[in-house]
């Protein structure tokens, strides 16, 4: 079973960055595509973007294409998510998610694991 840690959340000004990471909680892990999901209050949860286990390829939600990045260091087994260019409209807790297939990365359903979740707040 992977556990995954998403760590990195906190409070930002608009136009600010921050930086989230994800790792799994033992040293047991996949060799699995990985993605990052939001909710806000009162939303369902929404894809941000996904990355392949090779990293060769990645993909993003339209609302944050240009402003945020997804990378990953497989010899660390850390996946990152770069957020830069922040808007209020950011703000949801983060959810990351492993999946051992490279299709369908847009979609929760693709996912067998998720992290709990780390809180991103950016202030207007």
């Amino acid at each position: 079973q992977v556990q995954l840690v998403e760590s990195g959340g906190g409070v930002v000004q608009a136009g600010g960055s921050l930086r989230l990471s994800c790792a799994p909680s033992g040293r047991t892990f996949c060799n699995c595509a990985m993605g990052w999901f939001r909710q806000a209050p009162g939303k369902e949860r929404e894809f941000v973007t996904a990355i392949s286990w090779s990293g060769g390829n990645t993909y993003y939600a339209d609302s944050v294409k240009g402003r945020f990045t997804i990378s990953r260091d497989n010899a660390k087994n850390t996946v990152y998510l770069q957020m830069n260019s922040l808007k209020p409209e950011d703000t949801a807790v983060y959810f990351c998610a492993a999946s051992r297939s490279d299709y369908g990365l847009g979609y929760p359903g693709a996912y067998e694991y998720w992290g709990q979740g780390t809180q991103v707040t950016v202030s207007s």
